[in-house]
């Protein structure tokens, strides 16, 4: 325990009212400097004083909110499934889904509606109204920055450019076009096709052009470990839609979660069907889905559940193809623009050399061109050096499919 500091010594000096005038007045000048000396003791041990009697207060004040939170009972969350006419209340207690008839504190009564996050005692009766929750996975899926890709970035595919445009990025931005004719935009569309054909590209570009918030996740990502969790992020990533619109919400791999459904009781395989209900649930509710576009995209449209892809949830099916050789021209073209690339090359040569390939796989051609150009320590990319890539390209491919093939027969 500390001491208390002591208080200084009170100066005192007797003053010989026979001494002369300037010696009397030079001893009143040093009393007056000490009684000054005393006077700043004083004040700092005041200051001292005051700092602990600050201290002592708020741990005063700390054990006594301990103390009150050691008597007061456990509150648990639930949600409230409906309001009687009576005023009881049916909640849902988080955790165990076990459901509740209970009263309400006539404090809040009149604020309780079904679907609030509540606090309940023991008894089940409400206490608080909590504030909606929104999963922080499902704020981390918003992309803040726009991301940096435009139409002209995608090369092959401009008729399907073209109709998202028409379906996405055209509804937000002129609205009134469609109410002139009396229709409805179309409120969903799907891209499909083969890998690294420009499906994300293509919705990046929509993020790029338009104003609204962009939500993008995977499928994969909305398969969860435990039971509800999958839908519930669903329902918040939706909630969170509406909450910004306009809002474009981008499900990429959608197989992931849409596939069609079986007669597997596993309950991973229930986990996934019940967040795909969800999801069908979310795309065409009662009510109306506002300002909010959907982009889907998937490389096994074979896989998809024909429940997700009527009218209604994705009034557009787009394929996205392997570019004919016209496309491959022009990806090569936009892949190569920040290249420093010699006049010789030919760019029609290459696109028929390259038949069957991907964007994205023409994108990692015109990459190896270069790195085949920094080898020879030039600064230039030449003719020479994509037919090298192509062929380099091709040998591992086959390479892959032999290692494959030996896997498999060992």
């Amino acid at each position: 325990m500390s001491r208390s500091p002591s208080l200084p010594d009170r100066p005192h000096r007797d003053i010989d009212p026979d001494l002369p005038d300037a010696e009397r007045l030079e001893a009143l000048r040093g009393h007056f400097v000490d009684l000054v000396d005393v006077n700043e003791q004083l004040s700092d041990q005041l200051e001292e004083a005051d700092e602990r009697r600050e201290r002592l207060r708020e741990r005063v004040d700390r054990v006594e909110r301990e103390n009150e939170t050691l008597k007061s009972s456990s509150l648990y969350i639930a949600t409230v499934e409906d309001v009687m006419d009576n005023g009881n209340v049916i909640v849902k207690q988080h955790g165990n889904n076990q459901e509740v008839l209970t009263e309400v504190s006539p404090r809040i009564a009149d604020r309780v509606t079904a679907g609030d996050r509540v606090a309940v005692n023991d008894s089940f009766a409400i206490q608080r109204i909590l504030e909606a929750e929104t999963d922080a996975r499902a704020q981390s899926m918003e992309i803040t920055e726009r991301p940096q890709v435009g139409y002209e970035d995608i090369g092959g595919i401009d008729e399907q450019i073209r109709e998202v445009r028409e379906a996405v990025e055209q509804p937000l931005a002129e609205p009134e076009v469609f109410e002139k004719v009396g229709i409805e935009p179309p409120s969903g569309v799907l891209l499909y096709g083969p890998p690294g054909t420009g499906k994300t590209m293509l919705a990046k570009a929509v993020a790029n052009k338009t104003d609204a918030t962009f939500i993008k996740m995977a499928g994969s990502e909305l398969v969860r470990k435990f039971i509800g969790e999958g839908s519930r992020l669903v329902r918040d990533l939706f909630e969170m839609a509406r909450e910004r619109e306009p809002a474009i919400i981008f499900i990429d791999e959608i197989d992931a979660i849409a596939a069609t459904r079986t007669e597997s009781k596993t309950s991973g395989d229930a986990e996934v069907q019940r967040t795909m209900m969800q999801l069908l649930a979310e795309m065409d509710g009662f009510e109306a889905r506002g300002e909010i576009r959907i982009i889907a995209a998937t490389n096994r449209f074979d896989m998809l559940d024909r429940a997700i892809l009527r009218p209604g949830r994705f009034d557009r099916l787009i394929e996205v193809p392997e570019p004919n050789q016209e496309g491959r021209e022009r990806i090569l073209e936009i892949h190569t623009r920040g290249m420093n690339v010699s006049d010789g090359i030919d760019f029609a040569a290459l696109a028929e050399e390259t038949d069957g390939y991907s964007g994205a796989e023409i994108e990692s051609l015109a990459t190896e061109a270069g790195m085949f150009a920094i080898r020879a320590d030039r600064d230039e990319v030449r003719h020479e050096d994509f037919l090298e890539a192509f062929e380099k390209i091709e040998n591992d491919d086959s390479s892959d499919v032999i290692s494959s093939a030996g896997y498999f027969y060992q």
